[in-house]
């Protein structure tokens, strides 16, 4: 079973950046698809980006293209989350996940993300 610790949230202006990092241990990091989900408050969690387990597939919520970039290491066993041009809308928790081949699942504690306007 894989365990995932985010990092990388905090507090930044509107236009500004962060990145996220989700460190993996335990399970087949290597081999799994990954993605970065968020809940605002009062909303329900939503897709945000994936990435299949050589960094070659990506996928994006209409939201964020063009704007967030998914990316992994798996020398690092971490996959990453550039987010650019933030919104005040982009204000969530932010969680990876691991897709094991039917759903999401071994959800981290999630990193807090708010965007000032």
């Amino acid at each position: 079973q894989v365990q995932l610790v985010e990092s990388g949230g905090g507090l930044v202006q509107a236009g500004g950046s962060l990145r996220l990092s989700c460190a993996a241990s335990g399970g087949t990091f290597s081999t799994s698809t990954m993605g970065w989900f968020r809940q605002a408050p009062g909303k329900e969690r939503e897709f945000v980006s994936a990435v299949g387990w050589s960094g070659g597939s990506r996928n994006y919520a209409s939201s964020v293209k063009a704007r967030f970039t998914i990316s992994r290491e798996n020398a690092k066993n971490t996959v990453y989350l550039q987010m650019n041009s933030l919104k005040p809308e982009d204000t969530a928790v932010y969680y990876c996940a691991v897709y094991n081949g039917r759903d999401w699942g071994s959800w981290g504690q999630g990193t807090q993300v708010t965007v000032s306007s």
